[in-house]
C-alpha cells in the first residue's frame, strides 16, 4: 500500500503517524503564574450527600412516573364523574319536561266547555235556562251623546296695539 504524506508517496505496509493537533508542553512551569492557587477544601461527606446511586435514581424516576399516571387517572375520574352528573342532570330535565306536557294536556283538556259544564252541573247542581227565566228589556234607540254647549274661541297671534284696540272696539260695542 502506498500513502501520500506531505505530496509524497510512502511505501509500506506500516499505518502512518500523525501529527497530533496540539504540541504538549514541554515545561510544566512555563505557563504558571507566580501566585498560588487557592485550593477549597472540599468537605467528603458533602460530597458523598450529593452523589445518588443508580438504584436510587431508578426507584426515583419510578416514583415520577407513578405520581404522574396517578394524577392523569384522577383527573380522568373527575371528568368521568363530572360527565356522569351532567348525563343525570339531562336524564331530569327530560322527565320534568314529559310532566310539564301531560299537565298541560290535562290542564286543555280540563278547560273544555263540555268538561266545565258537565262538572257544573253534576258538583254545582247547575241548569240551563229555561225560558220562563229569561227576561227580555227592550231599549230605545234614541242617540245617548250630547252635543257640546260651550264655545270654543280660537286667538290669533297679535301683537299688543291690535289687541288693545281690539278690546277697545269691543267695549264700544
Amino acid at each position: 500500500m502506498a500513502y501520500q504524506i506531505n505530496g509524497g508517496y510512502e511505501y509500506g505496509t506500516n499505518p502512518r503517524k500523525l501529527k497530533p493537533e496540539y504540541e504538549p508542553i514541554n515545561n510544566p512551569n512555563q505557563y504558571k503564574s507566580k501566585k498560588k492557587p487557592t485550593v477549597k477544601k472540599v468537605n467528603r461527606k458533602t460530597k458523598t450527600k450529593l452523589k445518588i446511586k443508580p438504584k436510587a435514581k431508578l426507584i426515583l424516576y419510578i416514583a415520577i412516573g407513578f405520581l404522574a399516571l396517578f394524577s392523569i387517572s384522577y383527573r380522568n375520574s373527575l371528568i368521568a364523574e363530572s360527565f356522569n352528573d351532567k348525563e343525570k342532570l339531562k336524564q331530569d330535565v327530560s322527565s320534568i319536561q314529559k310532566e310539564n306536557e301531560q299537565l298541560k294536556v290535562n290542564i286543555e283538556s280540563s278547560l273544555n266547555l263540555n268538561n266545565v259544564e258537565q262538572m257544573a252541573k253534576e258538583l254545582l247542581g247547575m241548569q240551563k235556562l229555561d225560558n220562563k227565566q229569561k227576561v227580555y228589556i227592550s231599549l230605545p234607540k234614541k242617540d245617548y251623546i250630547e252635543p257640546a254647549t260651550e264655545e270654543v274661541v280660537i286667538e290669533e297671534n297679535l301683537s299688543i296695539w291690535q289687541k288693545i284696540w281690539k278690546g277697545l272696539t269691543e267695549s264700544i260695542k
